[in-house]
């Protein structure tokens, strides 16, 4: 009896394929297999069609009413959109009419809900954002500005000046923003230079960042950042900066209570300390601070990460600590092991009365997009969980009391869809969200907050000839590493496949990344899962690997030991794929090839590098190919001086961590590459791809290149993915049928 999906049995039973006979064991039984010349898996599309997904993001509501805001990403012309309930019909609020690579972020209502303030321009994605990048090669280079627009539409923006996050006084009257490490503030309306424009508004050294508003708009918390330390500081007009409790610790994310009283922030080392071996597994341990305003030196302990130590998140979400009503401070924290969100109330209370975090969203799943309700009252949040077993490699929307003691959470959203960015309107009446499938691209929704059926909102927006219909329901699987443990994935594969074919494993980049069963609420993997169904077209099978570090499946699998430079352990899920691929009966296991970008880049190369046997080709896109780099100069000097690391213990971590790259493989590497990056990339240098592509070339290995120049990391013009999509599809159509 086959253990495999009907499809697949089909495949072993197909009396069309007459052409050569193997024979293989799947699991179950050994399974004569015949084959032939495989057709297209699906009806072909071209790359643009399935690039032309309209990308929203940025979703916020207005603090008054029923309007919601986003951007829209329609083949590289970004603009912004609103709409007001109870209709939602939305409304285009900027008039940018080009594929010019200048993002558009950090949007923000104004409290009267009157006017949109947001970012254009840079590279938030990067590791030099105040940087502006000039993806088009302009002789006048862009900049990254500050906008104000009307919430209404119909009028030009205002340039309010040059800077990156904008934070909008509880007033709607003035801005507050950050440039060049100091920060500055102007009025919303742009009728005067931002204060500071002749100097700095606060005359700090060091970095002056993460502004925000006490509630009645008259001082701004800020973080002052000096390198090795950072302190939470306060600034009043006409005041002297005062500090919070100033220590040798990196203080961030100040929090203000509601009624202004509190400050609550991250407390977390300084930099430096005792010198460590490379090898030593990386560990953050980090408290919750509040402090009374009025008496700031003294801030007590609420929360720790404990021993051994609660993981901070390594994603964007971090600790995301929030103040509620009632007096409640709520964080995420993995302290039973999943990423959940947890409440204190009366943070600060000591003795009898003081309370310890309460967890709110109990269960085996990863809660991760969060908004608060405008009361502040309940919580509206998006999980890896659900009715369905696959609902593992989805997301859906609950909403969970925060005044009932031990509340259960209620389901928003089921079924087969996906969805993320929950934000409720100002009126308290609607859940705003975005929305998509495995075949249909992500549109805005909303959906009453008191429970009823989810409404599209901008679907017109999916152009009359994307390929909906014809795209594929990816699979979920799980199968085995060399160790022992499960690996999840995401299988496209066409359900009129019918013979034996080429294949691909596709890895994600990032390393706490999930990829779902469906179009990804990050825009660059929506684009790499328009990309995997491009290549499902064109003939292949495609397997996407959530290897250990991937989030959703718990934090033993996304905190694993010897990752990375400290042992690449989670390669072997990598292999496991491909031998996976290998042993199933629709693949011809000679023509298996490999794609990945950033960490997926890296470990597509390791792939190549380490099991040619496996993986046939591969497109790296902008990998990490060297970790050595991984041990600082200041371990270097400390081992040779005798502090805390042997010279053997040094010796050890270079071996380890040249092992654990990809230039250590080049003896074994036989299998054609191609190299793709954009050479303004602020995240991988440059020369990790043209120090493998060399090393490569003069040992005979067939090497191909797509340069992008000017591009950065995560390429920010539309007709770049779609020339990077092109060469990858026509790279495995050379490398990996022509084996056949």
């Amino acid at each position: 009896m086959c253990m495999l999906d009907a499809d697949l049995c089909d495949v072993y039973n197909s009396a069309t394929m007459r052409r050569f006979t193997i024979a293989v064991v799947v699991g179950c039984s050994s399974i004569t297999l015949t084959g032939a010349q495989a057709p297209p898996a699906a009806a072909p599309f071209t790359v643009e069609q399935i690039l032309s997904l309209p990308t929203p993001d940025n979703l916020i509501a207005s603090p008054m009413g029923s309007t919601i805001a986003w951007t829209f990403d329609e083949r590289g012309v970004r603009n912004i959109y609103a709409a007001d309930g109870p209709d939602f019909v939305p409304r285009k609020i900027t008039n940018n009419k080009d594929d010019d690579g200048q993002e558009l972020t950090n949007l923000s209502f104004s409290s009267d809900g009157k006017t949109i303030v947001y970012v254009r321009g840079g590279d938030h994605g990067g590791s030099r954002p105040g940087d502006p990048p000039n993806p088009t090669a302009e002789p006048t280079a862009p900049k990254m500005q500050v906008w104000a627009v009307a919430s209404t539409g119909g009028s030009a923006p205002t340039l309010l000046g040059d800077g990156d996050r904008p934070i909008i006084s509880p007033d709607s009257t003035r801005v507050a923003f950050t440039r060049d490490r100091k920060i500055f503030v102007v009025p919303i309306d742009g009728s005067k230079p931002p204060e500071g424009s002749a100097g700095p508004l606060i005359a700090l050294r060091g970095a002056s960042e993460s502004p925000v508003w006490a509630p009645d708009g008259k001082t701004l918390a800020f973080v002052s950042n000096r390198g090795d330390h950072s302190f939470i500081a306060l600034y009043s007009s006409g005041r002297p900066i005062r500090y919070i409790n100033p220590k040798t610790t990196h203080d961030e994310d100040p929090v203000w209570s509601l009624d202004g009283k509190k400050i609550a922030f991250v407390r977390t080392p300084g930099t430096g300390g005792a010198p460590r071996s490379p090898l030593e597994e990386p560990q953050q341990s980090w408290s919750i601070m509040v402090a009374d305003v009025a008496t700031p030196d003294d801030p007590v302990t609420v929360a720790t990460s404990g021993e051994p130590i609660d993981q901070i998140a390594r994603s964007p979400v971090g600790l995301d600590v929030r103040w509620a009503a009632d007096d409640t401070l709520v964080f995420f924290s993995y302290r039973d092991g999943w990423q959940h969100l947890y409440a204190i109330r009366h943070p600060g209370k000591t003795g009898d009365d003081a309370s310890k975090p309460a967890l709110l969203t109990p269960g085996n799943f990863m809660v991760e997009h969060v908004t608060l309700t405008p009361d502040r009252r309940a919580i509206v949040y998006n999980a890896n969980t659900g009715s369905d077993d696959g609902d593992v490699d989805r997301r859906h929307l609950f909403k969970v009391s925060l005044e009932a003691p031990n509340a259960k959470p209620v389901a928003i959203t089921t079924g087969a869809g996906i969805e993320w960015g929950p934000v409720v309107t100002g009126d308290g009446k609607t859940i705003a969200f975005v929305s998509a499938d495995a075949k249909r691209p992500p549109v805005p929704a909303v959906a009453p907050i008191g429970g009823g059926m989810p409404r599209l909102v901008a679907a017109d927006h999916i152009r009359q000839d994307f390929p909906t219909e014809q795209l594929i329901v990816p699979q979920a699987v799980v199968f085995n590493a060399s160790d022992g443990a499960e690996v999840h994935g995401q299988l496209f594969r066409a359900a009129n496949r019918r013979t034996r074919g080429p294949a691909i494993v596709y890895v994600h980049g990032g390393g706490p990344r999930q990829m779902l069963l469906g179009w990804h609420y990050r825009w660059e993997y929506a684009n790499d899962y328009a990309i995997n169904q491009y290549f499902a077209s064109r003939g292949f099978i495609v397997l996407s690997v959530n290897y250990r570090l991937s989030v959703g499946y718990g934090a033993a699998y996304e905190f694993p030991e010897h990752a990375g430079a400290r042992g690449a352990s989670e390669y072997r899920d990598i292999q496991a794929a491909g031998l996976y691929l290998q042993r199933r009966p629709d693949v011809d296991p000679r023509s298996i090839g490999i794609w990945g970008a950033s960490y997926g880049g890296y470990l597509a190369a390791l792939g190549l590098g380490r099991d040619a046997d496996v993986f046939a080709a591969g497109v790296d896109l902008h990998g990490v190919h060297d970790r050595l780099p991984a041990v600082s100069p200041s371990t270097l000097a400390h081992a040779i001086v005798g502090d805390g690391i042997t010279e053997d213990q040094l010796k050890e971590a270079l071996d380890v961590e040249f092992k654990s790259s990809p230039i250590s493989t080049i003896d074994t590497w036989r299998s054609p590459v191609l190299f793709v990056h954009g050479d303004d990339d602020r995240t991988v240098d440059f020369r990790q791809t043209i120090e493998l592509r060399s090393r490569l070339v003069a040992k005979g290995v067939k090497v191909e290149d797509l340069v992008l120049p000017d591009e950065v990391h995560d390429s920010l013009l539309w007709r770049s993915w779609v020339k990077t999509a092109s060469a990858a599809g026509d790279f495995f159509d050379e490398t990996l049928k022509a084996k056949r």
